[in-house]
């Protein structure tokens, strides 16, 4: 089944896309949630004819978040939280205390467009989130995270 996305669908494709789906997840979840519709042959058109509109105002999108990328990459982020014995970490290390981490520095970003391998941080060290501020802006982030003076 052909659908084109009305908005971004994680691990299935962004906003715009005209992809092919099984039968069932397109009928059953994409298409009732307001996710998707069908690909006929006039909603390609009208498609194409939006994304030639778009084309102008994407182009500021994705040099507004280039600036923020380049933004982020200078800083230097470290994310304090206690420490038991061995280096190990009292709770855990996730994407909301980077996204907390960069409001303090001044850069909003929403939390799901931070993702961290393996998503929890249990463990004092460096370690790499991806970061993805548009479809065509997508890139690493290195931070460590550091024990907490007392």
């Amino acid at each position: 089944m052909e659908i084109i996305l009305k908005k971004d669908v994680e691990g299935v494709g962004f906003k715009d896309d005209i992809i092919t789906v099984k039968n069932g997840f397109g009928r059953n979840f994409l298409i009732p949630n307001g996710s998707a519709i069908l690909a006929t042959s006039s909603a390609k058109k009208i498609l194409a004819e939006n994304l030639k509109q778009q084309a102008v105002k994407n182009k500021k999108i994705v040099d507004d978040a280039n600036k923020v990328a380049k933004k982020i990459k200078a800083l230097e982020i470290k994310i304090k939280s206690k420490v038991g014995e061995g280096k190990k970490l009292f709770g855990s290390v996730n994407n909301i205390n980077i996204q907390n981490e960069l409001i303090e520095k001044g850069i909003e970003i929403d939390k799901k467009s931070i993702m961290i391998t393996g998503n929890l941080i249990k463990k004092l060290g460096k370690y790499n989130a991806v970061i993805r501020l548009h479809r065509d802006v997508i890139f690493d982030l290195s931070f460590e995270v550091v024990a907490e003076k007392k």
